[in-house]
């Protein structure tokens, strides 16, 4: 790979998830505090990226594997969402705000598989070569946090005076930017043959549902959905919380998190292949119920630190659960289901599974209102720590473990 196609995979990596994590994280703030919408409608507004993750394979499946190169639908779903995101700036109610939300994630979840496939269309051994481009994703979702917090849009005074929404601005520029930059990436042909039929059945990656019929599949098929209940709570409830009590700068803190990530995938390879696949797994789904106990406990004075070591776990929390799964779901699936595996597991997690956490979220946030714009954290927190603490038991003892070969683990 050359110098120049390296630097714009890069760029593209950076955008893409600059984007998504310079309106995502603040959105339950901004709804709540300049939209004043409830818990449950805020959770509904989540609950998007659960539909948008559930009709992406059709756009990928059905149109960019078989009509156009991947780059030219990335560059107008871009685009497209740059409009979105800036009638979304303009909302001044929830009930305008949320149509134009749930069409911006319809358009943005497909883009996430579209830069995987612009970038993996370029390399010789992805294997070695993807993660330094993934990574400038994570940066680009870091940079977008700490922006927000230099500017102190996120700070008491800025969500008073509604600052928050010029996260959407922000991001509406850097997606027009993205979607014109996209038409100069290198070309992505569509890869299916388009004289071969494809069910809806392959598309959505329900051809790989004979896998659940290996018990160990099932029950980290299972146990993938139900953890995504604790995760919704993560990602709707930890801005609006660190906001609530106090914390200084809360969506800058937030970016320990993704710093975290990048940490732990490095060790992930160490840890799976000394340890095991199941031990993995335990070990993420422990890590959520610390991380909610200290959330539960925590406070934005003395015991800061509890605060800022629940979030510094999401490494732990993310890649031992979600990458391991899906070097897990590759070695389960064989050379027949590999593709199709791979989409029935995000189908199942960032579709059904968050579908259902984001409303759970939304009704258990809602129950411990304690008065305007405020909650009883301490309770709210331990229902996801509980849960969490059941699926793990609940996979360590019906999962029985199983030998991964070597070769099947390379990250």
């Amino acid at each position: 790979m050359n110098k120049l196609i390296r630097f714009q995979l890069s760029l593209m990596m950076f955008l893409e998830f600059f984007i998504w994590g310079g309106w995502f994280v603040t959105l339950g703030t901004y709804l709540g505090y300049n939209l004043e919408a409830t818990d449950v409608q805020i959770s509904t507004a989540f609950s998007t990226q659960s539909w948008g993750a559930i009709i992406a394979p059709f756009i990928i499946g059905l149109i960019a594997d078989r009509f156009f190169n991947a780059e030219r639908i990335l560059g107008i779903l871009h685009l497209v969402g740059a409009v979105l995101l800036y009638l979304m700036y303009q909302s001044t109610d929830f009930i305008e705000f949320y149509p134009l939300v749930l069409g911006y994630m319809i358009a943005y979840m497909p883009t996430l598989a579209l830069v995987n496939s612009v970038s993996f269309n370029q390399m010789k051994d992805p294997a070695k070569e993807f993660s330094f481009i993934r990574v400038f994703g994570t940066v680009g979702w870091i940079v977008a946090g700490l922006v927000i917090s230099w500017l102190s849009w996120d700070a008491a005074e800025g969500r008073q005076d509604g600052l928050l929404k010029y996260t959407f601005l922000m991001v509406s520029i850097a997606s027009a930017f993205l979607g014109l930059f996209s038409f100069t990436l290198p070309k992505t042909p569509p890869t299916a043959d388009r004289s071969k039929k494809v069910s809806i059945v392959e598309t959505l990656g329900l051809d790989a549902l004979g896998l659940l019929k290996d018990r160990n599949f099932l029950m980290f098929f299972v146990a993938s959905v139900l953890i995504c209940i604790p995760l919704a709570f993560y990602y709707q409830n930890t801005n609006p919380f660190l906001s609530e009590i106090g914390v200084d700068n809360p969506t800058g803190l937030m970016t320990i998190g993704q710093a975290s990530e990048v940490l732990f995938m490095l060790l992930l390879p160490f840890f799976f292949k000394r340890f095991g696949f199941k031990l993995t797994i335990i070990a993420g789904m422990l890590a959520w119920t610390i991380r909610y106990l200290l959330f539960a406990y925590g406070d934005s004075g003395e015991l800061i630190f509890m605060l800022l070591t629940g979030i510094a776990l999401h490494g732990i929390c993310y890649d031992f659960f979600f990458v391991s799964g899906q070097i897990y779901t590759d070695f389960k699936a064989g050379s027949k289901y590999k593709s199709s595996a791979q989409g029935l597991i995000t189908l199942a997690t960032y579709g059904v599974g968050m579908l259902i956490g984001f409303y759970v979220a939304g009704l258990i946030t809602n129950a411990y209102l304690t008065g305007e714009k405020m909650h009883d954290w301490e309770t709210i927190w331990i229902y996801p720590a509980a849960f969490a603490f059941l699926v793990m038991l609940l996979f360590a003892l019906f999962f029985k473990n199983e030998k991964i070969d070597k070769k099947d683990i390379e990250i």
